[in-house]
C-alpha cells in the first residue's frame, strides 16, 4: 500500500498545480494511465484518492484509472508487440527484447475542474 499512497500523493500534487495554474476551485474528475505490470492494486490506489483528498478542492472527485499493457519493440524484426502474461519475448522471432516502447509509465492524463 505504500507505493499506492506514494503515486496518488504525487499524482494528486500535479493536479493541484496544474488547477492553481488554470485558477479552478473545484477538481471533479482525475484520469491516470497505470501499466498492468506495475502489480499495483486498484482499490487502495482509491482508498489513497479519498483519504488524500478529503478538505481539498478534489473532495468528492471521481478517479478514473485506464490499466495498459506494455508495449516492447524488438531491433531484430522491427516489431512492437504487447506484452503477454508479462513476458518480454517477440512473437515472431522469440527474442527478449529490452527496449520499452511504451506502458510501464505512471500518467496523470487529464484533469476535469471548474
Amino acid at each position: 500500500m505504500t507505493l499506492e499512497l506514494s503515486i496518488i500523493q504525487q499524482t494528486l500534487a500535479l493536479a493541484f498545480e496544474q488547477a492553481e495554474t488554470e485558477g479552478a476551485s473545484q477538481i471533479h474528475l482525475l484520469k491516470i494511465r497505470i501499466s498492468k505490470e506495475a502489480d499495483l492494486n486498484i482499490r487502495p490506489l482509491q482508498s489513497a484518492f479519498e483519504m488524500f483528498t478529503r478538505g481539498t478542492i478534489a473532495e468528492g472527485a471521481h478517479l478514473e484509472i485506464e490499466t495498459v499493457s506494455v508495449i516492447y519493440h524488438c531491433a531484430l524484426c522491427d516489431w512492437d508487440f504487447y506484452s503477454i502474461n508479462e513476458e518480454d519475448k517477440c512473437p515472431l522471432c522469440g527474442k527478449v527484447s529490452q527496449q520499452v516502447v511504451s506502458g510501464k509509465e505512471i500518467e496523470l492524463v487529464s484533469l476535469e475542474v471548474s
